[in-house]
C-alpha cells in the first residue's frame, strides 16, 4: 500500500473547489506550519547553547529564576503534550479503519508532540540562562499553533460534526490551551517588560541561590524536576565515590530554617492567647496556631492526596476495560464503516491499547502526586518541628527557677517535650491527610465494587469494616507492649552499667556469675514482655495479609450462590484490585488514629509547658532582654560582640552621658554596685525564704557571706540576680560606670552580665577551652593567668588532646575538684564587672584553695577592680574580705568589715575564731590527704590505655584487613555498596537452623497459596465463558476456592508468628552471648575499651536487634516474594514480557544500588545530628541560672537554632532521597504493567489470564520501592549484629586449670606463705613486660609493704596473684600449689583484696557484703563492727537490709573505703592485699584501716600498696620497685638506717 499524505482511496481528496479551507487535508496540512517553524528556530538556539555550555562548566544555580507563570505554563504544556498523545491515538485508530494510509491524520500531531516538547526544553534553557529575550520565538509558535487550530474548529463546525465526536472536542481543547499559553507569555512580557518596552526590568535570582552553601534545591528547580526529584541525583551518584557528610547537605533554605518558622508559629500563637485573654477558664490553642501557621501546605498536600486516591480507581477500571475488550475481541469481528472516519469517545475508550497507554499515564500521574503529597506533608512536619523546639527553648530560658527546683517541671519532662512530644506532632503532621482521604477512598472504591458485583460487594466491603476495629485494639496492645519492654531494658541497662563500672572487683573476686545472673533475670522479663510485643506485631502482618483473601472469599462465594449469571473475568479481577486498594486505608486507619491520639496528648502537655510561669522581667537589670531573636539573625554565633551590631553608638552616647551627670549624683551611691532594700523572697511557694535583707555590696570590693548550712547564702545570690519571686523590697543595681574612659574596653564589659559560678559545677559537652572562654574573645594571656590561677594545667596536660578535650555529659568524666575549678576559671575568665561565687572551694583541698584566694581572687580579680561577692564556709579567709555579711535563717545577722563586728559583736566574733581553729587543726591532717594528686591520679588511669583505644576505634577486624591491603577507591567503593551477606547470615543462624527452614519454607508455601488462589480464579471465570449452565461444576470451584483461601489464612498467621519468633530467638542468644563474653574477657580488654562504647552494644545495638530488624526482615521478605510471584506470573501468562523486563532490571539494580549507599550516610547524618540538639536542651535546662547571670541567652539560642537546623536538613535530605527512589521505582512499576498489558493483549491465551496478569503487574508497583527501602534499611540494622560479632570474637580469659576444683584443699590457702619464683608478667603478649625475673618470698602471717613511683609495677604484682595479667615466665607459689594451675575461679574465691576506688553496688548492704549469701548475720554485723561501721548501719532503716544506692553514693568516701574492708574481712582468706587503699581517704578512716590491720588480720598475710610511705613503717617487710624490678628487700629499719636507700628517700619526702 502506498503512502500519501490524503490518503489515494478517496479522488476528491485533492479537490479544492468548495474553497481551499474547505478541504480537511489542506486544514491538517496548515496545522503543521507552526510546528516546523517552531524547530527551524529553536534547534540552532539550542543547539549553540548546549554546545557552548558543555565548554563550560556545568554553570552554577545561581543565575537560576522562574519566570512569571512558571508552574502554570509546565501544567499547560503537561496537558498539551497529553491532549496530543490523545490526538496521535484517534488519528491512528481512525486510520486502521481506512482502506489505505491517511497520513494527514495523525502526522500533523506527532509533529505538535514533538513541537511542544521542544518548547518547554527551550522555555527551560531560557529560564536558567534568564535571557527573557528569546522567549519571542515561543511567543509567535503560540499565536500561529492557535490561529491554525482556530481555522481548523470553525471549519468543523461549519461541516456540523457534532460534539460527541472526539475529533471536534481534542482540537476544542487544543484552541483553549494555545490561546492560555499565549495569555502566559503575554504575561511574562508585561511583567518582564523584555520587549515592547524601554526599561527592561532586571530580576535577580532568590537569595537562597546567591549562597553557594545551600544545596537543597526542591523549592527553586522547575516543576519536572521537584516532581521527580531529578535535582538529588548528583548528591545520590556522589554518594557512591564518597561519603555524604555535612558540607554535602549545606544548609537550609531561609524559608525552612527554624528562625523563620519559630516567627510564624509564634505570631499565630500569640494571636491565639490575645483571643481568650479576657476568659481565664480557657486555654490559647495550639491546633490553630499550628493551622494559621502551616494550613496551606497541608491543605495543598491533601489536594495532591485526593487527586492519587482518584487516579488510583483508574487502575481497576483500565483492568474491566481491556479484560472485557479482550474478551469480545475473541468473539466478535470488526465490522466499522468505512466511509465515516470520525470516531465517538466511547469507540475510543473501548480500543484494547489506548486503555493500555491510559492506564500506564494513569499509575504515572497518580504516583507522581502521592509522592508530591508526601513530600509536602514531610516538609511541613519539619518546619513544624523546627518552630516548636524554637519555642520550647525560648520558654525554657525564661523559666521561673522555682518550677524546676521545686519538681513542677522537671529535667526529665523537658527531655520528653523534646525527644517525643515534638516528633509526635510532627509524625501526626506526616499522616494527616491520610485523615480526611481515606473515607473518601473507602466510599469510592465501595460504591465501585457495588456496580461491578453488586450485593455482594457489600458482603466483602462489611468483612473489611468489621475486622478494622481489631487492628486498633491490635495497635493499642502493642504501644502497651512495648513500653513494659521499654521499662525492663532501662533496669536492665543500670545492671550492666554497674558490673561494667566494678567488673575489676567482680572479677577479682569471682563474682562474675552471681551478677551475670541478675541481669540474665531481668532480660528474661524484657524478652517476655517482647513476647507480647512480637505476637501483637505479627497478628497485625496476619490481619493485614488475611483480610483481603477474606473478603474476596466473602464476595465470590456470595456472588456465586446469589446471581444466576456466571462470573465474568473482567468483574473478578477488577473488583480483586479494588479489594487489595481499600485494604490499604483500613490498615493505615488504626495507625493514624492512634496517632492523632497521641497528638492530642502531646499538645495538651506543650500547652501546659508553654503556661507555665516564667522569672519575673528583670527591667531592673536594665538588660538587653529585647535583643533576644532580632540579633540571632545577623549573630554569628561567634562572639558576644556581635550580638548586636549598633552597639558602640549606644554605648558611646550613655557613656557621655553619664560622665555629664556623674557630677551631680550623691557620692556614697557611687561604690555600692548592688543594694537590696527591705527584700523578702520566696521560691515559689509564697513563703519567704529570705526575709527583710537590707544589704549592700560595695563596688570593686571583695564580699564575703558566711553562715551555717542552709541559712539562706546562695539564696541571697540567686535573689540579687533575679532568680526568685520578690515579695516585696528591691533590688537596685547600680549604673555601674566604668573607669576607663576608652569606649573599646567599656563595651567589652558587658554591664548587665554576671559572671557567676553556682555551687554545683555546671559543664557544656564542649572541649574545655569552650568550656572556659564560654563565648567571650580568646585572650592568650588571660586565659594562661585564669588556668594557672584555678591550678588546671597539670589537669589539662593529662587529658589526651590538652583544652581541647570534649569534657561533659558525653565526654571525658572530670572528677567534682576538676570541674568546680572550670567553672571558677570561666568565672574569672569572663570580662565582667561583677563576680559571684557560689562556695567554690567545696571540692577542693587546702592547697588548691589558698592557691585559687592567693593567685585568682586576691590578684587576678582586685587588679581588674571587679565586684566579687563569695559565698564560703572557709572562715580563715575572712581577713582578706573588704565587707561581710553573716547570714542566719534566711535572715542577714550582721553586715560590715571584720573590724566592725569585732567592736559590734564580740560574741560572733569569738565564735568564728573558735571555728577558725577547728579548721586549722583540720588543715594540718588535710595536708597529708593531698586530694588533688589523687584526683589527678585517676584521671590519668583514665586516660593511660587511650593510646591503645585507636586501634578499637574500628571495630570489626575483617573489614579493617580488606582496606589495609588494597586502599584504593575501587574496595573503599565495593566495601561502601556491598550488601553486609555475611553479617545477615550470621544473625539469621544465631536464632537456630530449625526456625530459619520453618520459615523459608512457610513463607514460599504461602505466597505459592497465595498465587494458587488467583490462578484458580482465573481459570473458573475464564471457563464461564464457555459453558452456560451453573451447578456441580460451580460448587467445585468454589469449593477448591474457599479450601486455598482458608489454607491462606492459616499460612499468613503460620509465617509472621515464625518470623517473631526466630528474631527472638536470635536477640535472645546473641545478647546472652554477648553477656557472657564480655563478663569472662580480660581486664585489658575493660582498661582498653571505653565504657560508653560496650554500653551501646547492650543499649543501642541490642535494641536494633530485638525491636527493628524482625518487622524490616518480614516486611523484606514479603514485598521481594510478592514483587517475584508477580513476575513470575505474568512471565507464565505471556514469556514475551521477560525480554522487556531485562533493561526494566538492569534499571531497578543501579536505583538500588546508589540509593541504599546514600540513605545509610543520610540516616547516619540524622542520627548523629540529633544527639547534640537533645544534649544542647538539657544542658541548658541545667546550667539556666548560669547562662542567665552570664546573660548569654541569644548565644544559646542561637546555637539550638544552628543545632535544629542541621538536624532538619538532614532529615530533609533523607525523606528527599525516599522520595527520590519512591518515584523512580513506581515509574518502573508503571512500565512493567505497560510492557505486561500490550504483551498480554497480544499474546495473551485468555482473558482470565490477561487480568491476572495485569493484576500482578499492578501490586508490583506497591512494593518494589518497599524492597528497596527494607534492604537499606536492613543493611543500616545489620550494622548492630554486626558490632555486636566484633565482641564475640574476642578472646576469653582461660578459666579452666590443670586441676580440677574438687582436688583442691577446702581451707586452702591456710598458712598464707608465699613464694615468688623468677616472675616474669606483661598485660598481653605483644606488649613489654611490666614485671621482669621478681623473686620474694613472704612468711605466712608476716606484713609486707610494697612501695614505688606511679609505674614502678606495684599494682602489677598484685594483679598477678589473681592472675589477671599474663604470667609467660616464672611462678608464685602459695601453701605449695602454683597458682597457674588452679581454676580462675578458685584461686580468685580464696583470696581478698581491697582496691584504691571502694566500689558499691545498688542493693542491700547484705547483698555488698555477701553477694553470695553464704555468711550468717552475726559473721557480718562481725564485720561492720571491726570496719566501726556498726553503729552508722544499725541506725539506717533497715539494718543489713538497708538499700545502697547506685554506686554507693549515699555514703561518703571514706565509709564507702570501710564497707570495703568489712567485705574483705567477711572472706574468711589467710591472704589479704590492700592496693594503696588508704588513697582516697581521709586520716581518720586510714587510722580505722591501720588498726583493723593489725588486729583483726593479725594471723593473716597483709600485702600492702603503699600511696604513702608512712603507712608501711610498721610492716615486717618491706618491697622498693622501679620499673618492674625489687631494687631493695628488707625490714623498714634496715632500710631506713641506709642514709642513701631509696627508701630513706621516699620516707623523707613524704615527712
Amino acid at each position: 500500500m502506498r503512502l500519501s499524505f490524503c490518503g489515494n482511496d478517496n479522488a476528491s481528496a485533492y479537490n479544492i473547489t468548495a474553497g481551499v479551507l474547505r478541504n480537511v487535508c489542506f486544514v491538517d496540512a496548515l496545522n503543521l506550519v507552526p510546528h516546523v517553524f517552531l524547530l527551524f528556530i529553536t534547534f540552532p538556539i539550542l543547539f549553540i547553547g548546549w554546545g557552548s555550555q558543555s565548554s563550560k562548566v556545568q554553570i552554577h544555580h545561581n543565575t537560576w529564576l522562574h519566570f512569571p507563570g512558571h508552574n502554570l505554563r509546565w501544567i499547560l504544556t503537561f496537558t498539551l503534550l497529553f491532549v496530543h498523545v490523545c490526538e496521535i491515538a484517534e488519528g491512528i485508530v481512525s486510520d486502521t479503519q481506512m482502506k489505505s494510509r491517511h497520513l494527514h491524520l495523525f502526522l500533523p500531531a506527532i509533529m505538535g508532540f514533538v513541537a511542544a516538547t521542544v518548547s518547554i526544553v527551550y522555555y527551560h534553557n531560557i529560564e536558567t540562562s534568564n535571557f527573557p529575550k528569546l522567549l519571542l520565538a515561543l511567543f509567535l509558535y503560540w499565536i500561529m499553533a492557535f490561529v491554525t487550530k482556530t481555522i481548523k474548529l470553525v471549519r468543523y463546525c461549519q461541516d456540523g460534526v457534532p460534539f460527541s465526536q472526539l475529533r471536534f472536542c481534542i482540537t476544542g481543547i487544543m484552541v483553549i490551551l494555545y490561546g492560555l499559553l499565549m495569555a502566559v507569555e503575554i504575561n511574562v512580557i508585561r511583567v518582564r517588560r523584555y520587549v515592547f518596552f524601554m526599561n527592561p526590568q532586571k530580576v535577580k535570582p532568590p537569595e537562597d541561590l546567591q549562597d553557594l552553601g545551600v544545596r537543597f534545591l526542591q523549592p527553586f528547580v522547575n516543576l519536572l524536576s521537584k516532581a521527580t526529584y531529578w535535582w538529588m541525583n548528583t548528591l545520590i551518584i556522589s554518594a557512591h565515590k564518597k561519603p555524604v557528610d555535612l558540607k554535602a547537605i549545606g544548609k537550609l533554605p531561609i524559608a525552612m530554617r527554624a528562625l523563620t518558622n519559630y516567627v510564624c508559629l509564634k505570631e499565630a500563637y500569640e494571636e491565639q492567647k490575645k483571643k481568650v485573654a479576657d476568659q481565664p477558664n480557657r486555654r490559647p490553642s495550639i491546633w490553630l496556631a499550628m493551622y494559621s501557621a502551616f494550613g496551606r501546605p497541608i491543605l495543598l498536600s491533601s489536594t495532591f492526596r485526593y487527586l492519587a486516591d482518584l487516579l488510583g480507581f483508574a487502575g481497576p477500571l483500565c483492568i474491566s476495560g481491556i479484560v472485557q475488550g479482550f474478551q469480545n475481541t475473541t468473539y466478535s469481528t470488526n465490522t466499522t464503516d468505512p466511509s465515516n472516519s470520525y470516531l465517538s469517545s466511547d469507540e475510543f475508550l473501548k480500543n484494547v491499547y489506548v486503555l493500555a497507554v491510559l492506564l500506564f499515564l494513569a499509575l504515572i500521574l497518580q504516583r507522581t502526586f502521592l509522592q508530591a503529597s508526601y513530600y509536602v506533608t514531610t516538609e511541613t512536619g519539619i518546619n513544624l518541628r523546627g518552630a516548636l523546639l524554637a519555642m520550647i527553648y525560648d520558654k525554657i530560658l525564661r523559666l521561673s527557677t522555682s518550677n524546676l527546683s521545686m519538681g513542677e517541671m522537671t529535667l526529665g519532662q523537658i527531655n520528653n517535650l523534646v525527644a517525643i512530644e515534638t516528633n509526635q506532632l510532627m509524625w501526626f503532621l506526616f499522616l494527616c491527610p491520610n485523615l480526611w482521604a481515606m473515607p473518601v477512598q473507602i466510599i469510592m472504591g465501595v460504591i465501585l465494587l457495588y456496580n461491578l458485583l453488586g450485593d455482594s460487594a457489600l458482603v466483602g466491603a462489611a468483612v473489611i469494616v468489621l475486622l478494622a476495629p481489631i487492628q486498633y485494639f491490635i495497635a493499642t496492645k502493642l504501644a502497651e507492649a512495648q513500653k513494659s519492654t521499654l521499662d525492663y531494658s532501662t533496669e536492665r541497662l543500670k545492671k550492666t552499667n554497674e558490673i561494667l563500672k566494678g567488673i575489676k572487683l567482680l572479677k577479682l573476686y569471682a563474682w562474675e556469675h552471681i551478677f551475670c545472673k541478675s541481669v540474665e533475670e531481668t532480660r528474661m522479663k524484657e524478652l517476655t514482655s517482647l513476647k507480647t510485643f512480637a505476637l501483637h506485631t505479627s497478628l497485625s502482618i496476619f490481619m493485614n495479609a488475611a483480610i483481603p483473601i477474606a473478603a474476596v472469599l466473602a464476595t465470590f462465594v456470595t456472588y456465586a450462590y446469589t446471581t444466576d449469571k456466571p462470573l465474568q473475568p473482567a468483574q473478578a479481577f477488577a473488583s480483586l484490585s479494588l479489594f487489595h486498594i481499600l485494604v490499604t486505608p483500613l490498615f493505615l486507619l488504626s495507625t493514624v488514629v492512634r496517632f492523632a491520639v497521641k497528638a492530642i496528648i502531646s499538645v495538651q502537655k506543650l500547652n501546659e509547658f508553654l503556661l507555665s510561669d516564667e522569672i519575673g522581667d528583670d527591667s531592673w537589670r536594665g538588660g538587653d532582654n529585647s535583643v533576644a531573636y532580632e540579633s540571632c539573625k545577623k549573630h554569628t554565633g561567634l562572639h558576644t560582640k556581635a550580638i548586636n551590631r549598633r552597639q558602640p553608638l549606644r554605648y558611646q552616647l550613655e557613656n557621655y552621658e553619664q560622665s555629664s551627670r556623674r557630677q551631680t549624683r550623691p557620692v556614697e551611691t557611687d561604690d555600692i554596685a548592688i543594694k537590696v532594700t527591705n527584700g523578702y523572697f520566696s521560691w515559689g511557694s509564697g513563703l519567704a525564704t529570705l526575709s527583710n535583707i537590707n544589704i549592700r555590696i560595695p563596688t570593686g570590693q571583695m564580699t564575703m557571706i558566711v553562715g551555717q548550712v542552709g541559712c539562706g547564702k546562695s539564696s541571697l545570690l540567686l535573689a540579687i540576680l533575679g532568680e526568685m519571686q520578690t515579695l516585696e523590697g528591691k533590688v537596685h543595681w547600680s549604673n555601674v560606670n566604668e573607669t576607663e574612659p576608652s569606649s573599646e574596653a567599656s563595651r567589652s564589659k558587658n554591664r548587665y552580665s554576671v559572671a557567676y559560678a553556682a555551687q554545683k559545677p555546671w559543664l557544656l559537652n564542649a572541649t574545655v577551652e569552650e568550656n572556659i572562654i564560654f563565648g567571650s574573645p580568646f585572650n592568650k594571656q588571660r586565659y594562661k593567668a585564669v588556668t594557672d590561677a584555678c591550678s588546671l594545667q597539670p589537669d589539662i596536660d593529662l587529658l589526651p588532646f590538652g583544652d581541647q578535650t570534649e569534657i561533659g555529659e558525653r565526654g571525658i568524666n572530670l572528677s567534682g575538684g576538676q570541674r568546680q575549678r572550670i567553672c571558677v576559671a570561666r568565672a574569672l575568665y569572663q570580662n565582667t564587672n561583677i563576680v559571684f561565687l557560689d562556695d567554690p572551694f567545696s571540692a577542693l583541698d587546702i592547697h588548691l584553695s589558698d592557691h585559687l584566694m592567693q593567685e585568682g581572687i586576691l590578684k587576678f580579680l582586685q587588679e581588674d577592680k571587679r565586684t566579687l561577692v563569695l559565698v564560703t564556709h572557709k572562715l580563715q579567709y575572712l581577713p582578706h574580705a573588704d565587707w561581710i555579711i553573716a547570714m542566719k535563717d534566711g535572715m542577714v545577722l550582721r553586715e560590715g568589715t571584720l573590724k566592725d563586728i569585732q567592736n559590734n559583736d564580740i560574741e560572733l566574733y569569738e565564735h568564728w575564731k573558735t571555728l577558725m581553729n577547728r579548721q586549722d587543726q583540720e588543715l594540718e591532717k588535710d595536708m597529708e590527704a593531698d586530694q588533688t594528686t589523687l584526683e589527678r591520679k585517676t584521671l590519668r588511669r583514665a586516660m593511660y590505655p587511650r593510646e591503645s583505644k585507636a586501634q578499637l576505634e574500628d571495630e570489626d577486624e575483617e573489614e579493617e584487613e580488606e582496606e589495609d591491603e588494597d586502599d584504593n577507591m575501587s574496595t573503599v567503593l565495593r566495601l561502601r555498596t556491598k550488601m553486609p551477606w555475611k553479617t545477615c547470615w550470621r544473625y539469621l543462624t544465631s536464632g537456630g537452623f530449625f526456625l530459619l527452614f520453618l520459615m523459608i519454607f512457610s513463607k514460599l508455601l504461602k505466597h505459592s497459596v497465595i498465587v494458587a488462589i488467583d490462578y484458580w480464579l482465573a481459570t473458573w471465570t475464564s471457563m464461564g465463558n464457555a459453558s452456560e449452565f451453573m451447578n456441580a461444576d460451580d460448587t467445585y470451584h468454589v469449593a477448591v476456592f474457599s479450601i486455598l483461601s482458608g489454607a491462606g489464612i492459616v499460612l499468613c498467621l503460620i509465617t509472621s508468628l515464625t518470623v517473631e519468633w526466630m528474631g527472638l530467638t536470635a536477640a535472645k542468644n546473641l545478647h546472652h552471648n554477648l553477656l557472657n563474653k564480655i563478663i569472662l574477657g580480660p581486664i585489658r580488654f575493660f582498661d582498653m575499651t571505653p565504657l560508653g562504647l560496650i554500653l551501646n552494644r547492650f543499649s543501642a545495638d541490642t535494641n536494633i536487634i530485638d525491636q527493628h530488624i524482625p518487622p524490616t526482615l518480614e516486611s523484606l521478605t514479603r514485598s521481594t516474594l510478592l514483587c517475584l510471584s508477580a513476575i513470575g506470573m505474568i512471565s507464565y501468562a505471556t514469556p514475551w514480557f521477560l525480554v522487556a523486563l531485562v533493561p526494566l532490571g538492569i534499571a531497578f539494580y543501579f536505583i538500588q544500588k546508589y540509593f541504599r549507599v546514600a540513605s545509610k550516610d543520610l540516616q547516619e547524618l540524622d542520627d548523629s545530628t540529633q544527639l547534640p540538639l537533645l544534649c544542647h536542651f538539657s544542658e541548658t535546662a541545667e546550667g539556666l541560672t548560669t547562662i542567665r547571670a552570664f546573660r548569654h541567652e541569644s548565644r544559646f539560642k542561637q546555637r539550638m537554632l544552628e543545632l535544629t537546623d542541621t538536624n532538619n536538613i538532614a532529615y530533609l535530605f533523607l525523606s528527599a532521597a525516599n522520595r527520590w527512589l519512591e518515584v523512580r521505582t513506581d515509574y518502573l512499576g508503571a512500565c512493567i504493567v505497560l510492557t505486561a498489558a500490550i504483551t498480554s493483549i497480544t499474546e495473551g491465551p485468555n482473558s482470565g489470564f490477561v487480568g491476572l496478569g495485569l493484576l500482578y503487574a499492578l501490586t508490583i508497583t506497591n512494593y518494589l520501592n518497599w524492597v528497596v527501602r527494607n534492604l537499606a534499611d536492613l543493611e543500616v540494622q545489620m550494622g548492630a549484629v554486626k558490632k555486636v560479632h566484633s565482641f564475640l570474637n574476642m578472646e576469653s580469659e582461660n578459666y579452666d586449670g590443670y586441676l580440677d576444683p574438687s582436688q583442691v584443699p577446702k581451707d586452702w590457702p591456710q598458712e598464707g606463705e608465699i613464694k615468688i619464683e623468677n616472675l616474669c608478667v606483661r598485660y598481653e603478649n605483644n606488649l613489654k613486660p611490666v614485671l621482669k625475673h621478681v623473686k620474694a618470698y613472704i612468711k605466712p602471717g608476716q606484713k609486707v609493704g610494697i612501695c614505688g613511683r606511679t609505674g614502678s609495677g606495684k599494682s602489677s604484682l598484685s594483679l598477678a596473684f589473681f592472675r589477671m595479667v599474663d604470667i609467660f615466665d616464672g611462678r608464685i607459689v602459695i601453701d605449695g600449689i602454683d597458682i597457674s594451675k588452679l581454676p580462675l575461679h578458685t584461686l580468685r574465691s580464696r583470696l581478698s583484696i581491697i582496691l584504691q576506688d571502694p566500689i558499691l553496688f545498688s542493693g542491700s548492704i547484705r547483698f555488698n557484703l555477701d553477694p553470695e549469701c553464704k555468711c550468717t548475720d552475726d559473721r557480718l554485723w562481725e564485720a561492720l563492727e571491726i570496719a566501726q561501721l556498726k553503729n552508722m548501719v544499725k541506725s539506717l532503716p533497715g539494718g543489713l537490709d538497708a538499700m545502697v544506692t547506685e554506686g554507693g553514693e549515699n555514703f561518703s568516701v571514706g565509709q564507702r573505703q570501710l564497707f570495703c574492708l568489712a567485705r574483705a574481712f567477711v572472706r574468711k582468706s589467710s591472704i589479704l592485699i590492700m592496693d594503696e587503699a588508704t588513697a582516697s581517704i581521709d586520716m581518720a578512716t586510714e587510722n580505722i584501716l591501720q588498726k583493723v590491720v593489725m588486729t583483726a588480720f593479725a594471723d593473716r598475710t597483709v600485702v600492702t600498696i603503699a600511696h604513702r610511705v608512712h603507712t608501711i613503717l610498721t610492716a615486717d617487710l618491706v618491697i622498693v620497685m622501679k620499673r618492674g624490678n625489687i631494687l631493695e628487700y628488707d625490714t623498714p629499719e634496715n632500710l631506713l638506717s641506709q642514709e642513701d636507700g631509696i627508701f630513706a628517700s621516699f620516707v623523707r619526702a613524704d615527712m
